[in-house]
């Protein structure tokens, strides 16, 4: 589908872009700032790793934050996938000399970038689309039709177990986020009222639950996504959130993963991409 901009005398408004990049960083916060997490990093532990704390996620969410300003007003002024890519290695640049050469937001840096830039061009548009359909839309095509870097952690997976990773997700317009992420958010809340932690769980182990996380796949294999996935769904038919030992529940699961050395940073990813289009609609509709 052809969605060409069609330029107005408006000027990209400098406050909602700045708005968008402290959404972007707040989101980013909230999600290593939620315990328990299965094998992720949080204020409370490290999870399954060992070369990274909640301090390298705090000071790398700062260092990339601005960029995503800078993706709101590309995509307001309709800029192509390649524009879209340097300003998105750019931020990883910022983001590795924040921390020292950990990669603590590369996926993230894709997916709100692009989600940033999505809803740039919809407000220059006055586009009633989503901004995960933009995305699907506009750059969709393009994004699909990209190679994997043969010998990233995705490109590593995506060779070994053919699973499809961040591009594939981005590519279709984020239908894992849009079908399990937001639903969860608002089941977790339903179940946990007044408790957004609580809603912030719900949604990571539901993403577990359902997502080909090439994460767990590069460390756990086809084995380990299997366990990930059948400890997420037992947590959510015990109730999930809803049940007075949730808790108790994440942690054990938790410990599990640390166990066997499985991180689901796809799913973390997810977490953070779910609140942020939840957050940004909430700026829209009002």
């Amino acid at each position: 589908m052809n969605l060409a901009v069609t330029q107005t005398l408006d000027v990209p408004c400098v406050a909602s872009a700045g708005r968008i990049a402290q959404i972007a960083q707040d989101c980013l916060i909230d999600e290593v700032r939620t315990w328990p997490k299965p094998g992720l990093v949080s204020h409370i532990d490290a999870g399954s790793h060992t070369d990274m704390t909640v301090a390298h996620f705090e000071v790398s969410a700062r260092a990339i934050s601005p960029y995503f300003s800078d993706l709101y007003r590309a995509g307001y002024d309709g800029a192509d996938l390649l524009v879209l890519r340097k300003t998105g290695v750019t931020a990883e640049a910022a983001m590795l000399h924040a921390t020292g050469g950990i990669n603590t937001h590369r996926g993230a840096i894709w997916a709100l970038g692009l989600l940033s830039a999505a809803l740039g061009w919809r407000d220059a548009c006055k586009a009633e689309l989503s901004c995960c359909d933009i995305v699907r839309q506009v750059w969709g095509a393009e994004i699909l039709a990209t190679a994997q870097t043969p010998f990233s952690h995705g490109g590593i997976v995506r060779r070994l177990y053919g699973a499809g990773g961040a591009r594939i997700e981005a590519g279709m317009g984020f239908p894992f986020i849009t079908s399990v992420g937001l639903p969860a958010l608002q089941q977790g809340r339903q179940l946990c009222p007044d408790d957004e932690e609580a809603a912030r769980v719900q949604c990571c182990m539901a993403l577990i639950a359902k997502l080909e996380d090439t994460n767990i796949l590069y460390r756990g294999g086809r084995e380990g996504l299997s366990f990930a996935r059948a400890g997420a769904a037992m947590f959510l038919r015990c109730g999930g959130v809803g049940n007075p030992a949730w808790r108790a529940n994440a942690q054990a699961l938790h410990r599990d993963f640390v166990s066997r050395r499985l991180s689901p940073g796809g799913a973390a990813d997810g977490l953070a991409i779910s609140l942020f289009l939840e957050r940004t609609e909430k700026i829209r509709s009002h």
